[in-house]
Protein backbone atom coordinates (compact mmCIF):
# COMPACT_ATOMS: atom_id res chain seq x y z
CA UNK A 1 0.00 0.00 0.00
CA UNK A 2 3.03 2.36 0.63
CA UNK A 3 4.48 1.97 -2.41
CA UNK A 4 0.80 2.22 -4.42
CA UNK A 5 0.77 5.63 -2.73
CA UNK A 6 4.58 6.75 -3.67
CA UNK A 7 3.96 5.93 -7.22
CA UNK A 8 0.92 7.52 -7.30
CA UNK A 9 2.60 10.68 -5.77
CA UNK A 10 5.50 10.45 -7.98
CA UNK A 11 2.87 9.88 -11.24
CA UNK A 12 0.83 12.99 -10.26
CA UNK A 13 4.14 14.82 -10.53
CA UNK A 14 6.06 13.65 -13.25
CA UNK A 15 3.22 13.51 -15.98
CA UNK A 16 3.31 17.26 -16.34
CA UNK A 17 7.09 17.95 -14.84
CA UNK A 18 9.07 17.34 -18.12
CA UNK A 19 11.62 14.56 -15.92
CA UNK A 20 9.53 11.48 -17.24
CA UNK A 21 6.92 10.17 -15.48
CA UNK A 22 7.04 6.62 -17.02
CA UNK A 23 10.60 6.52 -16.21
CA UNK A 24 10.08 7.27 -12.57
CA UNK A 25 7.68 4.44 -12.24
CA UNK A 26 9.95 2.16 -14.15
CA UNK A 27 13.28 3.04 -12.04
CA UNK A 28 11.82 3.66 -8.48
CA UNK A 29 10.83 0.06 -8.31
CA UNK A 30 13.97 -1.02 -9.50
CA UNK A 31 15.85 0.82 -7.73
CA UNK A 32 14.08 -0.29 -4.52
CA UNK A 33 13.51 -3.59 -5.58
CA UNK A 34 9.39 -3.14 -5.33
CA UNK A 35 8.28 -6.53 -7.38
CA UNK A 36 4.02 -7.80 -8.09
CA UNK A 37 2.03 -5.28 -9.28
CA UNK A 38 3.21 -2.40 -8.67
CA UNK A 39 5.83 -2.98 -11.06
CA UNK A 40 3.98 -3.66 -13.88
CA UNK A 41 2.56 -2.14 -17.28
CA UNK A 42 -1.01 -2.21 -15.67
CA UNK A 43 -0.44 -0.59 -12.73
CA UNK A 44 1.61 2.42 -14.36
CA UNK A 45 -1.57 2.88 -16.91
CA UNK A 46 -3.77 3.26 -13.73
CA UNK A 47 -1.92 5.88 -12.04
CA UNK A 48 -2.22 7.49 -15.47
CA UNK A 49 -5.76 6.93 -14.97
CA UNK A 50 -5.32 9.54 -12.45
CA UNK A 51 -3.48 11.96 -13.98
CA UNK A 52 -6.22 11.85 -16.19
CA UNK A 53 -9.10 12.92 -13.76
CA UNK A 54 -6.73 15.60 -12.33
CA UNK A 55 -6.52 16.77 -16.09
CA UNK A 56 -10.23 16.90 -16.59
CA UNK A 57 -11.02 18.20 -13.32
CA UNK A 58 -8.47 21.31 -13.97
CA UNK A 59 -9.20 21.90 -17.05
CA UNK A 60 -12.82 21.46 -16.96
CA UNK A 61 -14.22 24.89 -18.57
CA UNK A 62 -11.43 24.92 -21.45
CA UNK A 63 -13.01 21.09 -21.99
CA UNK A 64 -16.01 22.53 -22.61
CA UNK A 65 -15.52 25.32 -24.53
CA UNK A 66 -13.84 23.30 -27.14
CA UNK A 67 -17.09 21.21 -27.33
CA UNK A 68 -18.99 24.24 -27.31
CA UNK A 69 -17.40 26.95 -28.11
CA UNK A 70 -13.86 26.80 -29.59
CA UNK A 71 -14.39 23.88 -31.55
CA UNK A 72 -11.08 24.77 -33.58
CA UNK A 73 -8.83 24.11 -30.88
CA UNK A 74 -10.69 20.57 -30.38
CA UNK A 75 -9.77 19.98 -33.98
CA UNK A 76 -5.86 21.22 -33.64
CA UNK A 77 -5.70 18.65 -30.52
CA UNK A 78 -7.09 15.65 -32.76
CA UNK A 79 -4.67 16.09 -35.30
CA UNK A 80 -1.50 16.00 -32.22
CA UNK A 81 -2.96 12.98 -30.98
CA UNK A 82 -3.08 10.68 -34.14
CA UNK A 83 0.74 10.31 -34.53
CA UNK A 84 1.27 9.19 -30.70
CA UNK A 85 -2.07 6.99 -31.13
CA UNK A 86 -0.77 5.49 -34.81
CA UNK A 87 3.18 4.73 -32.89
CA UNK A 88 1.52 3.44 -29.85
CA UNK A 89 -0.68 0.45 -31.46
CA UNK A 90 1.82 -0.37 -34.05
CA UNK A 91 5.16 -0.21 -31.14
CA UNK A 92 3.07 -1.31 -28.42
CA UNK A 93 4.89 -4.56 -27.52
CA UNK A 94 8.03 -2.84 -28.20
CA UNK A 95 7.55 0.37 -25.80
CA UNK A 96 5.89 -2.37 -23.37
CA UNK A 97 9.33 -4.73 -23.10
CA UNK A 98 12.61 -3.25 -24.90
CA UNK A 99 12.36 0.11 -24.21
CA UNK A 100 12.09 -0.42 -20.43
CA UNK A 101 15.46 -0.50 -19.46
CA UNK A 102 17.45 1.43 -17.59
CA UNK A 103 20.21 2.18 -20.29
CA UNK A 104 17.34 3.25 -22.60
CA UNK A 105 16.24 5.82 -20.33
CA UNK A 106 19.15 7.27 -19.48
CA UNK A 107 19.97 7.92 -22.97
CA UNK A 108 16.64 9.36 -23.43
CA UNK A 109 16.51 11.87 -20.25
CA UNK A 110 20.19 13.21 -21.40
CA UNK A 111 19.13 13.40 -25.38
CA UNK A 112 15.67 14.82 -24.92
CA UNK A 113 17.14 17.51 -22.30
CA UNK A 114 19.55 18.84 -24.54
CA UNK A 115 16.57 19.34 -26.68
CA UNK A 116 15.14 20.77 -24.42
CA UNK A 117 17.96 23.19 -24.15
CA UNK A 118 17.38 23.91 -27.40
CA UNK A 119 14.01 25.23 -27.16
CA UNK A 120 14.71 27.98 -24.57
CA UNK A 121 17.00 29.48 -26.91
CA UNK A 122 13.77 30.36 -29.41
CA UNK A 123 12.34 33.96 -28.76
CA UNK A 124 9.02 32.57 -28.37
CA UNK A 125 6.22 34.84 -28.40
CA UNK A 126 2.80 33.37 -30.02
CA UNK A 127 0.40 33.08 -27.85
CA UNK A 128 -2.66 29.85 -26.91
CA UNK A 129 -4.51 30.96 -29.66
CA UNK A 130 -2.33 31.71 -32.54
CA UNK A 131 -1.20 27.67 -32.81
CA UNK A 132 -1.89 26.78 -35.93
CA UNK A 133 -2.31 23.33 -37.58
CA UNK A 134 1.59 23.14 -38.65
CA UNK A 135 2.30 23.57 -35.16
CA UNK A 136 -0.22 20.86 -33.68
CA UNK A 137 1.06 18.58 -36.10
CA UNK A 138 4.60 19.00 -34.93
CA UNK A 139 3.63 19.13 -31.58
CA UNK A 140 2.10 15.99 -32.29
CA UNK A 141 5.17 13.93 -34.03
CA UNK A 142 6.84 15.20 -30.78
CA UNK A 143 4.77 13.49 -28.33
CA UNK A 144 4.86 10.21 -30.45
CA UNK A 145 8.57 9.84 -29.64
CA UNK A 146 7.52 10.21 -26.35
CA UNK A 147 6.01 6.87 -25.94
CA UNK A 148 10.42 6.33 -25.47
CA UNK A 149 10.43 5.87 -21.78
CA UNK A 150 13.03 9.00 -20.37
CA UNK A 151 11.88 11.17 -23.29
CA UNK A 152 8.72 12.97 -21.08
CA UNK A 153 5.35 13.79 -23.05
CA UNK A 154 5.38 17.36 -21.57
CA UNK A 155 9.42 17.95 -21.79
CA UNK A 156 9.41 17.50 -25.52
CA UNK A 157 5.83 18.88 -26.54
CA UNK A 158 6.72 21.86 -24.39
CA UNK A 159 10.05 22.43 -26.42
CA UNK A 160 8.60 21.91 -29.69
CA UNK A 161 5.94 24.65 -28.78
CA UNK A 162 8.81 26.36 -27.72
CA UNK A 163 10.58 25.90 -31.32
CA UNK A 164 7.53 26.86 -32.96
CA UNK A 165 7.42 30.22 -31.27
CA UNK A 166 4.92 29.46 -28.88
CA UNK A 167 4.98 31.44 -25.25
CA UNK A 168 6.29 28.85 -22.61
CA UNK A 169 3.09 28.70 -20.36
CA UNK A 170 0.38 28.71 -23.70
CA UNK A 171 3.14 25.77 -25.04
CA UNK A 172 2.14 24.16 -21.67
CA UNK A 173 -1.68 24.67 -21.46
CA UNK A 174 -1.37 22.74 -25.18
CA UNK A 175 0.81 19.82 -24.19
CA UNK A 176 -1.63 18.92 -21.00
CA UNK A 177 -4.93 19.37 -22.57
CA UNK A 178 -3.40 16.83 -25.93
CA UNK A 179 -1.94 14.84 -23.40
CA UNK A 180 -6.00 14.01 -22.24
CA UNK A 181 -7.09 11.75 -25.33
CA UNK A 182 -3.64 9.89 -25.72
CA UNK A 183 -3.83 8.87 -21.61
CA UNK A 184 -7.71 8.07 -21.69
CA UNK A 185 -6.84 6.30 -24.99
CA UNK A 186 -4.39 3.96 -23.25
CA UNK A 187 -6.50 4.05 -19.80
CA UNK A 188 -9.37 2.54 -22.40
CA UNK A 189 -7.20 -0.17 -23.88
CA UNK A 190 -5.47 -1.38 -20.57
CA UNK A 191 -9.01 -0.97 -18.84
CA UNK A 192 -11.04 -2.88 -22.02
CA UNK A 193 -7.81 -5.78 -20.72
CA UNK A 194 -8.46 -5.64 -17.28
CA UNK A 195 -12.16 -6.57 -17.65
CA UNK A 196 -11.63 -9.43 -19.90
CA UNK A 197 -9.18 -10.63 -16.53
CA UNK A 198 -10.26 -8.87 -13.55
CA UNK A 199 -7.06 -11.14 -11.53
CA UNK A 200 -4.95 -8.94 -13.53
CA UNK A 201 -4.65 -6.36 -10.67
CA UNK A 202 -5.19 -5.88 -7.12
CA UNK A 203 -8.16 -3.28 -7.07
CA UNK A 204 -7.10 -1.58 -3.54
CA UNK A 205 -3.61 -1.01 -4.39
CA UNK A 206 -4.63 0.42 -7.82
CA UNK A 207 -7.57 2.48 -6.38
CA UNK A 208 -5.04 3.83 -3.82
CA UNK A 209 -2.27 4.65 -6.96
CA UNK A 210 -5.47 6.21 -8.56
CA UNK A 211 -6.35 8.42 -5.70
CA UNK A 212 -2.74 9.75 -4.89
CA UNK A 213 -1.69 10.38 -8.26
CA UNK A 214 -5.17 12.41 -9.20
CA UNK A 215 -4.38 14.75 -6.11
CA UNK A 216 -1.24 14.78 -6.53
CA UNK A 217 -1.44 15.58 -10.48
CA UNK A 218 -4.41 18.36 -9.73
CA UNK A 219 -1.61 20.18 -7.75
CA UNK A 220 1.52 19.99 -9.99
CA UNK A 221 -0.41 21.47 -13.19
CA UNK A 222 -1.79 24.48 -10.87
CA UNK A 223 1.98 24.84 -9.84
CA UNK A 224 3.85 23.97 -13.27
CA UNK A 225 1.19 26.87 -14.91
CA UNK A 226 2.64 29.23 -12.49
CA UNK A 227 6.27 28.43 -12.62
CA UNK A 228 6.45 28.03 -16.82
CA UNK A 229 5.23 32.39 -17.03
CA UNK A 230 8.34 32.91 -14.68
CA UNK A 231 10.66 30.45 -15.34
CA UNK A 232 12.41 28.40 -17.91
CA UNK A 233 13.15 24.60 -18.51
CA UNK A 234 16.86 24.48 -17.54
CA UNK A 235 15.96 23.45 -14.07
CA UNK A 236 14.65 19.94 -15.32
CA UNK A 237 17.49 19.69 -18.00
CA UNK A 238 20.24 19.41 -14.97
CA UNK A 239 17.66 16.78 -13.09
CA UNK A 240 17.49 15.12 -16.28
CA UNK A 241 21.08 14.80 -16.71
CA UNK A 242 22.27 14.09 -13.04
CA UNK A 243 19.12 11.47 -12.85
CA UNK A 244 20.97 9.89 -15.83
CA UNK A 245 24.63 9.43 -14.80
CA UNK A 246 23.29 7.99 -11.64
CA UNK A 247 21.16 5.83 -13.53
CA UNK A 248 24.16 4.34 -15.40
CA UNK A 249 26.20 4.03 -12.65
CA UNK A 250 24.01 2.02 -10.92
CA UNK A 251 23.35 0.01 -14.16
CA UNK A 252 26.82 -0.92 -14.95
CA UNK A 253 27.38 -2.17 -11.10
CA UNK A 254 24.49 -4.71 -11.55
Amino acid sequence: MFEAIVLGIIQGLTEFIPVSSTAHLILVPWLFGWQGDVNSLSFDIALHGGTLLALLVYFARDIYDMFFRRPGVLFLLIVATVPAAVVGVLFEDIVATTLRSPLVISASLVIFGLYMLLSEKTRSSRVFREIKLMDAIMIGMAQAVALIPGVSRSGITISTGLLRGIKREDAARFSFLMSVPVIGGAVLLEGLKILKDPAMIDLKLTTVGFASSAVSGFLTISFLLWFFRRFSLRSFVYYRIILAVIIFMIWLKF
